[in-house]
């Protein structure tokens, strides 16, 4: 039997085309009302969720619209990291994304992982 663990790391790939997003970013909130520490990591495509204006473009009812679900994860304490490599090679810099996204190597979900961290990914 795996050991408990409070904490839960998610990891994003698909972008603001794709509703995927939105189910993680529901799910990060429902880790966070449950008492878990929550970070998401955000690769790839996913950048775009916390590029300035990108994330306005996506909203899967009946879910919450992105921004709203990104602002209510971040409000209540969890973390969301950006992939370095993959926001340098969009030519993004850091006043490009929302305030209080990390930019970051993989090696801080690496670190809660370590410690005994839930994953997902999407």
């Amino acid at each position: 039997m795996a050991a408990a663990t409070d904490k839960l790391v998610i990891l994003v790939t698909n972008g603001i085309d794709h509703e995927l997003s939105s189910v993680a970013f529901t799910i990060a909130n429902g880790g966070l009302t449950a008492g878990l520490k929550v970070s998401i990591f955000l690769t790839s495509a996913a950048i775009d969720l916390v590029r300035r204006r990108g994330q306005r473009m996506t909203h899967v009812p009946p879910l919450e619209p992105l921004l709203a679900l990104i602002e209510s994860f971040q409000s209540r304490g969890g973390v969301v990291w950006a992939c370095t490599p993959c926001v340098q090679s969009r030519g993004y810099e850091q006043a490009d994304l929302l305030d209080g996204i990390i930019i970051t190597g993989a090696s801080v979900m690496h670190a809660e992982i370590k410690e005994g961290a839930a994953t997902l990914s999407f």
